[in-house]
């Protein structure tokens, strides 16, 4: 297609200025569109989405669209039918159709070996099955999932080139066109093997001859100024409740997952897919090339097309594609017979768009068929206490080996699979008292239900009955401490970790999977997942530290560094000197705060109890900015507070366990000092004393366990005072040992009516902290004042 065409084009196809809502328009009802936008307001606020954007189709017209949400929170920019998003795999079905436009003009053929294009694709195939088109875009082409480079984790951005010469690195592991095998590397190929042919860049060449065509001008593969002003700001989280913004590098292969655009235009091209392929400029493809595309291939059960996954679902044919890239989600899903489609993207990682897809697919049923409406479904919060009733492991009563666990964070409950997947938020089914629960949360919306009866769980018919918590589980073995720690990027954490006698990897933050050995350092990815059939082999320091990850023989995971994990104190270096910063916080005063408040009366802890040992790091330089803060080794609390830790300790003598104290009340003064000379990043981590913290009213306490009967403290998951994510109470890392211990400390803290603080598994806080002030004594003010 000529340039002159393709401007033509774009002004003859132009679309009127961004609307904030399209429609609704017939089928859709005032009645449906009301409560299908009271759905999805439930579902944003409950799974904290920040924006999302739907369309609905109809045979030849997009009936209703529109915007929830915040496309940018911070300038509070509303999200509108127009705002746009990255949808990830979605893009491969656009690689997919400009494939196939070369098969009808005969310059590729399906099942030729690809290699007649791209004679420099030499992966190693000890299969005697070469690879064609046909099994790439099928998924059946056994390379591995992710090529050395242009990797879903590189955020160098090579060119597509180079990604798909780098596969030349690897070995394929299965044999094409044995078994589905979905690699994002195979599509990578296909968009290199039509740049090819094509003598143009694959970009160029998606935007010319299918993106202008379906009149989808807001959509491109190249993140251009006019995207860039209509994307929504994208968010990232992780099972242990961080969030951050998320990456926006390009991607390797381009064509298997770099495609934004507005749900609209996703309308418009669902709007092609019902006209046989016919645009008003012309068919993008033959209606029996489209056709084919949308048939199983290699098993008539298959799961993809020549692109499309296809599935039945509710008596219907139903094709499309999901993807999820760095904090974009989006489900597209058509119902070819019916002519419907639905396309749905929010600007949060793996959110489950797809259950919201279903549902409006279903109002559209409905309406076109004269049906009732779909009731949408809908979960309540726990009732208090529940998830700190229920947490804790569940075993399988058919199958003792299958085991899952409960977390709970305050409020929030967190089932861990029994091996393989994710992990699922449960909440309450509404109006049912908590008796019985749902997994709905931000990756699983409306799912499964749970009963429970006493201590068992009740998941379709497999009933799990609670274990003992009162043994911490065996050692993980010595050989796998090596390995345990996380490998890769910031914006994309391996966490290699022990649970239930296992090792597991927990990959792209969600996807949690056990390892077999294979051979010394080698271990398999179970056989389903995303890296089923390949391998992670670990590459150890001459110690026996694990040094790096390698995935398939060729994705590099270089271990993260993290300060503290040798069991060293961390650090940060102050940005000020202590001793310069001392006379400045004796001479400042704290807030001011309007009371009552109770009257203080610190006591310490070791008069109450000799057996509570202490380890105050800020009496000595063992502390994070390694100077010593205060001039004796004390530990003080309000009397309440320091009667219940007794308690604790008390309660933990016939376990084996007592409590060693790291700090107990901390003057005003010493918090003004720690922030001063914390760096900026790291502020998080210390109390603004602006505000002061509870450690200044006596009422807060960091500490951990010790043994009985060595006085040796216990080993948890990260060092008391580490600024990493390491420091978390639910950070998911480390061995189930550590873990449990981690869970010890807290739930007999709890019960005593302390609670831990999120990001600090040592950081207690008593129940009654708001009915004390700041306090500003020193040490030997207070014994002083005692006496």
């Amino acid at each position: 297609m000529s340039r002159l065409v393709v401007m033509l084009l774009a002004i003859a196809i132009s679309p009127a200025s961004a609307q904030e809502v399209i429609g609704p328009q017939p089928p859709m009802t005032a009645e449906a569109t009301a409560a299908l936008e009271a759905f999805i307001d439930r579902e944003i606020e409950q799974k904290g989405i920040p924006a999302l954007s739907i369309a609905l189709v109809d045979g030849e017209e997009i009936v209703w669209a529109r915007g929830f949400g915040l496309a940018d929170p911070e300038q509070g920019t509303p999200a509108t039918a127009e705002t746009i998003y990255r949808v990830g795999s979605v893009s491969k079905l656009f690689t997919d159709l400009a494939a196939m436009q070369c098969v009808e003009a005969g310059s590729l053929e399906l099942d030729a070996p690809i290699t007649e294009v791209l004679p420099e694709l030499t992966p190693e195939n000890p299969f005697e099955t070469p690879i064609t088109l046909r099994h790439l875009m099928s998924h059946r082409a056994g390379l591995v999932r992710e090529p050395p480079i242009g990797h879903y984790f590189d955020p160098d951005e090579p060119s597509l080139a180079e990604t798909v010469a780098s596969l030349n690195q690897t070995r394929l592991p299965i044999a094409p066109g044995s078994k589905t095998k979905y690699s994002n590397a195979g599509l990578g190929v296909v968009g290199l093997a039509v740049e090819r042919i094509a003598g143009e860049p694959f970009v160029d060449l998606i935007r010319s001859d299918l993106l202008q065509p379906m009149g989808m001008l807001s959509s491109d593969f190249e993140r251009t100024p006019a995207i860039e002003s209509q994307l929504a700001q994208a968010i990232m989280w992780g099972y242990d409740g961080r969030r951050f913004e998320a990456p926006g590098f390009a991607l390797g292969y381009a064509p298997a997952g770099s495609l934004y655009a507005s749900m609209p235009d996703l309308g418009r091209f669902l709007i092609t897919l019902f006209q046989d392929g016919k645009t008003k400029t012309g068919a993008i493809l033959e209606a029996k090339t489209l056709a084919s595309m949308f048939e199983p291939q290699f098993d008539e059960k298959g799961r993809f097309g020549l692109g499309f996954a296809v599935s039945e679902w509710k008596g219907h044919r139903r094709i499309g594609h999901g993807g999820a890239v760095y904090g974009f989600a989006t489900e597209l899903a058509a119902l070819p017979e019916k002519k419907l489609g639905v396309a749905v993207s929010a600007s949060l990682d793996v959110a489950d768009v797809g259950t919201i897809a279903d549902f409006a697919l279903e109002t559209l049923i409905a309406l076109k068929d004269g049906e009732p409406l779909p009731r949408f479904p809908r979960s309540a919060p726990l009732p208090d206490g529940l998830a700190r009733q229920l947490r804790g492991r569940y075993q399988d009563e058919d199958q003792p080996g299958r085991v899952i666990e409960l977390l709970d964070q305050g409020n929030r409950l967190l089932m861990m699979p029994a091996r393989s997947g994710y992990l699922h938020e449960l909440r309450s089914v509404a109006d049912a008292e908590g008796a019985t629960l749902v997994i709905d949360g931000p990756i699983l919306a409306h799912g499964e239900t749970i009963t429970r009866d006493g201590d068992t769980l009740t998941l379709g018919d497999t009933t799990f009955r609670k274990l003992p918590d009162n043994e911490p589980p065996a050692p993980a073995p010595e050989d796998w401490m090596g390995l345990i720690g996380e490998y890769g990027w910031d914006h994309n954490i391996l966490y290699i970790l022990e649970r239930e006698g296992k090792l597991y990897a927990l990959i792209e933050w969600f996807f949690l999977y056990p390892l077999e050995p294979i051979e010394g350092d080698t271990y398999a990815f179970p056989s389903t997942g995303l890296y089923h059939d390949e391998t992670l082999r670990f590459e150890r320091d001459p110690n026996g530290k694990a040094q790096r990850a390698i995935l398939g023989e060729s994705v590099v995971f270089e271990r993260r560094p993290i300060d503290g994990e040798d069991g060293s104190t961390f650090r940060v270096d102050p940005i000020r000197a202590v001793a310069d910063l001392l006379p400045e916080a004796r001479a400042a005063s704290p807030p001011k705060e309007e009371g009552p408040f109770r009257k203080t009366d610190l006591v310490d802890l070791t008069t109450l109890d000799p057996t509570i040992l202490l380890d105050i790091r800020y009496a000595t330089d063992n502390n994070f900015l390694g100077t010593p803060f205060y001039s004796s080794a004390r530990a003080f609390l309000q009397r309440p507070a320091a009667e219940a830790l007794v308690r604790v300790h008390q309660a933990l003598e016939p376990l084996g366990y007592g409590l060693l104290i790291h700090d107990a009340y901390r003057p005003w003064y010493v918090t003004k000092m720690f922030y001063d000379a914390t760096p900026e990043q790291s502020r998080g981590f210390v109390a603004n004393p602006a505000s002061g913290s509870k450690h200044n009213r006596g009422c807060a306490v960091d500490l951990t366990l010790y043994d009985r009967s060595t006085g040796k403290p216990i080993g948890m998951v990260g060092g008391y005072d580490e600024f990493s994510e390491r420091g978390g109470a639910h950070y998911l890392g480390g061995t189930a040992r550590q873990r449990w211990h981690r869970l010890l400390l807290r739930r007999v803290m709890e019960d005593q009516g302390f609670a831990v603080i999120s990001n600090e598994w040592w950081h207690f806080d008593y129940k009654d902290w708001r009915s004390y002030p700041i306090g500003n004594q020193t040490f030997e003010e207070i014994e002083a004042g005692a006496s």
